[in-house]
Order: structure tokens, then C-alpha cells, then sequence
């Protein structure tokens, strides 16, 4: 759905793409076991991350029920990085917001001039009376609804952002450890380089999120609830109006409410979703595959065949939103867009950092 189309108040909405890489590679016909790269592990310690150690793996899927932009699977190499141990949290945000005064995307009256950039030319400016700082909010309706339509779930909400997730009347006190939201691509970048880390590429993030396996549909294996137990945040029964909160939790949870993954890492499946550094490109894999000619990134770095005007980052991971009636995202090859300039309340991100020296190559 092209939501900036639909409806002006809500520009700052969740949209959705994906990033595109210069790498060039091949579909893969058999998934086999993730190869972990033996590269010496670094001896340096960095409080709140993991040493990731990169190798081969399959990125993406060839599940026939799984998303077209999912697909197909392709073999990527990736060199070993640092990665957070856990999404970053409220009380990691203020810390950086206190000691630098920054004020973010959600907390700014939108610029019309770069509103328009990603809508169709012509389209007339709203009233000023539309253009206020805020941004999206889950708020589900109290009867089932046409899926269709997001606008019937998502509301533009003046005064929220990232000290108030609901809107001006709540806070972040007792949620300190959440996963801090309504972070745009901007927002997250400034802690990233305040903190003297960087944002992940998706595939970065992807190897990570998969902890060791390939070809499996989810991050720990093939099976959405082994044994009935619920290990992500994610919504149970009728999307959008009924999460029966099974899984212990209506909305985000505290960071590491679940176990983590092999590689020590927290809440990569669920919670929020977490954004990379990739532009979306909805062709990405059947690019890197050579089943799709090459984006031209002259004219826009991003791909959405819903919004040739989008300019949307990678998000990866599912949130505490994802239904099996809905968007069955909580899976590591699942990818979407989200507008650059934009945050919602179900968006946040993790930090990555590389080694003290790192190997570079040219293609």
C-alpha cells in the first residue's frame, strides 16, 4: 500500500523497502550448515557487544510461502564484526540525548520541502495545521478490520516520540529498559556516532540474527513455538484488534525477556524492529542472483514498486506486532522498508562496531 498516498497527515508512516549491495552471486539450489569464519577472535572486550565472527552463509530464502523480496537465496560472505548484545534501550537514548542535546525526527516540525520529495509531483502541501512534530502510533481497533487498510491501526499522533511512545499524556518511567522507538534513520546514525559505533548492513544483521544456521525458517529452527514455548515478542491471535499476549507481553518488552541466540544476542526476532544501513531495494536478491539488471542508483538508491518516490531503509526482525494473520516477519530472511525521515512505535535499532583492524577488499 502506498500510505504517503493515501493519506497526508500520516507522511511520516511506516512504509516499507529494501537495500541493494555490490556484491554479485549466485541462487543457491541446497542450503547447507552456516561455515563460521576461524578467524582469530579479537582480544579486545567492548562492555554490551559480542564478537560476531562473520562467514558463509545463505541470505534470504526460497520458502515458497515467504515474501517475493525475500527471495531467492543467495551465499554471502561477511567479515567479523562487534555487535550489541541487545536493542538499544530508553535509558541508553537519554543518556546520549542528555550529554549532546540532540533532538530527533519525531520531536521537529516536518519540512514540507522534504515531505514532497517522496510523494508524486503536484502533490498540494497540507495545511500548516497538519505539519506538527509527532509520529505513528499503534492504536488497534476494537473489532476485527479489513487488512487491507493500515490507516485502520496506525494513527499519526501529535507529540509522540521517544520520551512519549503513546503520545504527549505518557512517558518511558519504568520502561527504561524498552527498546527506545519512534527512532528514524537520522536518530539512530547520531547515537551510533555519539557511541563510535555504526548502524549494520542487512547483511550483517542477517548473519547475526540466524546464530550458526542456515535454511531454517526461524532463529532457532523450523518451528515457531518448540514446545509450545513462546522465544520472541511477538503478537498472538487476531491482528490487529486481539494480541491474547501469550508470549507475557502486550506491546515492547524489556530488552533480553527471552533467551538469547548462540551468538549471545538478545531479541534479534521480535520486540521491535531494527533498523540497517542498507537502502531498500525490493530486487535486492534477485539482483545479487543476476535475475534482475542492476539498480541505478543515480536515480534512487532505493527500489519500492508500491512508491517509486519512497526513500526507505532496511528494517529487520519483526516486532511485537507481527501476527500469523498478518506479517509473519519474525523470521531472519524477512525485510522491510521504513521511510528514512520517519519512526513509529514499533521501530528501533542495535549498533554494531568493527574490529580495531579490519580486512578491506576490492571488488
Amino acid at each position: 500500500m502506498n500510505y504517503y498516498q493515501k493519506c497526508l497527515p500520516l507522511l511520516a508512516g511506516i512504509v516499507f523497502s529494501f537495500s541493494s549491495c555490490e556484491q554479485k552471486e549466485t541462487a543457491v539450489q541446497d542450503e547447507e550448515m552456516l561455515v563460521v569464519s576461524e578467524a582469530p577472535v579479537p582480544t579486545e572486550k567492548i562492555e554490551g557487544m559480542v564478537w560476531i565472527p562473520g562467514g558463509e552463509f545463505v541470505m534470504g530464502t526460497n520458502e515458497a510461502d515467504a515474501y517475493a523480496a525475500e527471495k531467492p537465496a543467495v551465499n554471502l560472505k561477511v567479515d567479523g564484526y562487534w555487535m550489541d548484545t541487545n536493542e538499544v534501550t530508553n535509558a541508553e537514548y537519554k543518556k546520549f540525548v542528555d550529554e549532546t542535546g540532540y533532538v530527533t525526527v519525531a520531536e521537529r516540525k516536518p519540512d514540507w520541502e522534504e515531505l514532497k520529495k517522496q510523494l508524486p509531483p503536484g502533490t498540494p502541501k497540507p495545511d500548516e495545521s497538519v505539519l506538527v512534530a509527532g509520529s505513528m502510533v499503534f492504536s488497534p481497533p476494537p473489532y476485527p478490520v479489513p487488512l487491507q487498510d493500515i490507516s485502520l491501526w496506525w494513527v499519526w499522533v501529535n507529540g509522540a516520540n521517544w520520551k512519549h511512545p503513546e503520545g504527549p499524556d505518557s512517558d518511558i518511567i519504568g520502561k527504561e529498559n524498552h527498546p527506545v522507538v519512534h527512532i528514524s534513520y537520522e536518530d539512530a546514525l547520531a547515537y551510533a556516532e555519539w557511541a563510535g559505533k555504526r548502524l549494520p548492513t542487512e547483511i550483517e544483521w542477517e548473519f547475526a540474527a540466524r546464530g550458526g544456521m542456515n535454511g531454517k525458517r526461524f532463529a532457532w529452527g523450523d518451528e515457531l513455538t518448540p514446545n509450545g514455548q513462546h522465544l520472541a515478542n511477538t503478537f498472538q491471535g487476531n491482528f490487529p484488534n486481539e494480541n491474547l499476549g501469550h508470549d507475557g507481553f502486550i506491546g515492547t518488552s524489556p530488552v533480553k525477556s527471552f533467551a538469547p541466540n548462540t551468538f549471545g544476542l538478545y531479541d534479534m526476532i521480535g520486540n521491535v524492529w531494527e533498523l540497517t544501513d542498507d537502502w531498500y531495494d525490493a530486487l535486492k536478491y534477485a539482483r545479487l542472483a543476476g535475475q534482475a539488471p542492476k539498480l541505478d542508483k543515480d536515480m534512487n538508491p532505493c527500489y519500492n514498486p508500491d512508491n517509486p518516490y519512497a526513500m526507505e531503509r532496511v528494517i529487520k526482525g519483526g516486532s511485537f506486532l507481527c501476527a500469523a494473520n498478518y506479517c509473519v516477519n519474525y523470521r531472519p530472511s524477512a525485510r522491510q522498508g521504513q521511510a528514512f525521515d520517519s519512526g513509529t512505535s514499533n521501530v528501533g535499532f542495535r549498533c554494531v562496531k568493527d574490529p580495531k583492524t579490519k580486512t578491506l577488499s576490492l571488488n
